[in-house]
């Protein structure tokens, strides 16, 4: 599926990444996403889904960079965050760096990396558990929130699950309450709602919603079939690109790994619409264009792209 054209697009956009690194290591522009840790976790996982490592392949400097510079914004009290760059729900970040650096765990050969980049998963891994609320969920600072929401939920489910798959120990309390949270969150009509005060179904958290019980270990059941077929009316065909949903690569940075993980007629229909999609709106620069910005969607679009290669631990069946 992933055709000549298709790698072509890939490579652009991850050249175009590597040419926007700051010398820290991080990614992002503008005044609001300058350096900040989401969009810097998710460009290195970009580049570590190409198969690129820290030290080792094309952009093995990048990832390195990465890796050095995530551990550096880490605190002592786990919170992966560098501030002022830390934009609406900082939550997020820490979320995506944690992903990162579970995702990247035994990539990193470097003797004076590897024991601070363990210490530092496990301080970032603690925080999560502590910031878990009442219902299961986590909002957007690092602490128990009155409510929930199913967005920044799912960024800390993922990362708790590649914690746990580099062992990494995660209670089972806290996914067990993670999973009641996000089942709550499902209405009649198979999709998710943003928090469970709300009612509307969105197709951006319903995608979210499904990879969030796959992290749970939930890949079968009513909840995964409703959703599944909920998602399904969010096609991108052209009809449903033209009216696009806000937080589009987003939704399709989920909806691609739900899809995945679906396999089949699921997997076979979403790819290539998605893929061509793409490839066709890509920039003449190799970047593609988000309001949050470039270096985000590029990231997210490379990220989409390359699920097939089946590289990121996290992605894999």
């Amino acid at each position: 599926m992933v055709t000549a054209g298709t790698d072509r697009a890939i490579q652009s956009g991850l050249a175009y990444l590597a040419s926007r690194q700051h010398p820290d290591g991080s990614f992002g522009s503008g005044q609001s996403y300058r350096h900040n840790v989401a969009v810097t976790a998710l460009a290195g996982m970009a580049f570590l889904a190409g198969g690129h490592t820290p030290g080792r392949g094309r952009y093995g400097v990048q990832v390195a960079r990465t890796v050095d510079g995530l551990i550096g914004a880490a605190r002592p009290s786990g919170y992966i965050v560098r501030e002022p760059y830390v934009s609406h729900g900082p939550m997020y970040g820490h979320g995506f760096a944690t992903l990162f650096l579970a995702e990247v765990h035994g990539m990193d050969r470097r003797p004076e990396v590897r024991s601070r980049l363990r210490s530092t998963l496990k301080r970032a891994v603690d925080l999560i558990i502590r910031s878990q609320n009442s219902e299961g969920g986590w909002r957007y600072e690092p602490r128990p929130a009155r409510y929930a929401d199913l967005s920044v939920t799912v960024c800390q489910v993922m990362a708790l699950r590649a914690a746990r798959n580099c062992g990494i120990a995660v209670p089972r309390e806290t996914i067990e309450k993670c999973t009641a949270f996000v089942k709550g969150c499902q209405n009649t009509d198979g999709g998710f709602r943003y928090m469970p005060v709300r009612r509307d179904s969105l197709f951006p958290v319903s995608a979210a919603g499904l990879v969030a019980l796959a992290g749970a270990g939930i890949y079968d059941g009513p909840e995964v079939k409703r959703g599944l077929a909920f998602l399904s009316r969010y096609v991108p065909t052209p009809k449903n690109l033209g009216r696009a949903p806000d937080h589009f690569l987003y939704g399709h940075y989920y909806a691609v790994q739900a899809t995945w993980q679906a396999g089949g007629a699921t997997w076979a229909t979403w790819y290539p619409a998605i893929r061509d999609h793409l490839v066709g709106s890509q920039q003449s620069g190799g970047e593609w264009r988000d309001r949050i910005c470039p270096e985000y969607a590029t990231a997210m679009a490379c990220l989409i792209l390359q699920v097939p290669n089946n590289y990121l631990p996290i992605f894999q069946r």
